[in-house]
């Protein structure tokens, strides 16, 4: 029998309708045994997702404000969990204990860790599973540092330990015991790396969506569902702004060679999107998907004889980095390099930059393009076909977007044009127009 993982998100857990689900889905299948959850997230458009209350708490306690109401609501929601399902986890004796921590001084880690715990303790109890908590078995260092290989040891141990268990997402322990969440990708990081350490066959990721799509909803009408995408191509699309998994998320899955199936909650039957490290192209198709990010500005540095002078990019990214500056990407000509940078990295720097630019660079001239959106169309297949370059062109010329950047990278699997904000929805809509609804 093949070992599933399933990774249940907020929006999965958010009450006991929805944790219902969460029980018809893993009773489906005998193979789902581990089972990793997130905290309690929003149950409709006005709710608070109890991480979010757990942080207000804390930021209420550091200024000294009252925050007993907070504390209550959050109690209040899991005692509702507690009596809907009909489970007994003793919540109101966890609480007994996260007030004692507050008194003495508990970190905002701590607190917003206890949704992850108090969430997995009620749906082990429900489906009838162990509780298995992350503290002492996800590994930091002294300095917040995660350890990979230490952590894959003791889940590994600790869960075959265990036919069926639910695990908190989010967190785990440095050496001194304290508690230690992720930066990003959350409980999502931990249903990978419990994948890994049992050697799933598959992880599966439940969400509020039926997978990735091939391009933002918001922008195209009912785009078509990516079925089958590569690790290579997530991170691409990911980094691009599609949002459904964070490529942080998906490392530990990778490192073992796991395919991620992500799901819908809401709608069990759909397929929902397979990842994995299959870099073939499925069914002839060209693009996988479509995605970009906005605000950014474009630097353009002018100087004769720019290729001749040995040193030059490197003074540049030289000064970018004493202002702790990140780059996106740096198109270039002979006597021309362009600086592609998110506007929120430049602010309240952008003056100082550029002071320091005419300093140290003896420039011919510096030009500022802003309001600029950078698109990226992506898929295995474009390596493989003629005329892919030609005809994204063509569909940006014919729809009146002017383009002001183009970067391949070297696998031919990703194009990237900048731009103007302006012209971003009507790119996105002529892009897939032309390589997506024209297939269909």
């Amino acid at each position: 029998m093949a070992v599933v993982v399933a990774k249940f998100g907020g929006s999965s857990a958010a009450d006991g309708i929805q944790i219902r689900k969460i029980k018809a889905i893993v009773d489906s299948d005998p193979g789902k045994r581990y089972i990793v959850v997130s905290a309690p997230g929003k149950r409709f458009s006005a709710d608070s997702k109890v991480t979010d209350m757990l942080y207000l708490l804390k930021t209420q306690i550091d200024v000294s404000a009252p925050y007993e109401q907070v504390l209550q609501v959050v109690k209040e929601r899991f005692l509702g969990l507690e009596a809907d399902l009909g489970v007994d986890v003793g919540i109101a004796d966890e609480f007994s204990v996260i007030e004692k921590k507050l008194k003495d001084g508990a970190s905002a880690d701590y607190l917003a860790s206890r949704g992850e715990y108090l969430s997995a303790k009620v749906i082990a109890a429900f489906l009838g599973y162990e509780f298995v908590d992350t503290a002492g078995l996800v590994l930091f260092n002294e300095k917040g540092k995660f350890l990979h290989d230490e952590t894959d040891a003791a889940l590994g141990a600790t869960l075959a330990k265990y036919e069926r268990a639910v695990i908190p997402g989010f967190y785990g322990t440095t050496p001194d015991g304290n508690i230690k969440t992720f930066s990003r990708g959350g409980s999502d990081i931990t249903g990978a790396l419990v994948a890994r350490a049992v050697k799933a066959d598959v992880y599966e990721n439940w969400t509020d969506v039926s997978g990735f799509l091939m391009a933002d909803p918001r922008v195209i009408e009912n785009p078509k569902a990516i079925k089958n995408l590569s690790y290579k191509e997530l991170r691409e699309l990911s980094y691009m702004g599609a949002s459904v998994l964070h490529e942080n998320a998906i490392y530990p899955a990778r490192l073992a060679g796991i395919p991620i199936n992500i799901r819908n909650t809401n709608l069990p039957d759909d397929p929902g999107t397979i990842i994995s490290a299959d870099d073939e192209v499925h069914g002839g198709q060209i693009v996988t998907g479509i995605a970009g990010n906005k605000d950014f500005i474009v630097i353009g540095i002018h100087k004769n004889m720019m290729s001749n002078e040995i040193g030059f990019i490197k003074l540049i990214l030289s000064i970018l980095e004493d202002y702790k500056i990140p780059i996106e990407h740096i198109p270039s000509g002979i006597d021309t390099v362009s600086l592609v940078i998110a506007k929120k990295y430049l602010d309240d720097k952008l003056d100082d930059l550029l002071e320091e630019f005419e300093k140290k660079l003896g420039a011919d001239s510096i030009e500022i393009f802003e309001n600029m959106s950078l698109i990226a169309t992506v898929g295995h297949g474009m390596a493989s076909v003629q005329g892919v370059a030609a005809k994204l062109f063509n569909s940006l010329t014919e729809a009146g977007v002017n383009i002001r950047m183009i970067d391949q990278g070297s696998s031919e699997m990703n194009i990237i044009v900048g731009v103007e904000t302006k012209d971003f929805e009507t790119a996105i809509r002529a892009i897939y127009d032309a390589f997506v609804a024209e297939s269909s």
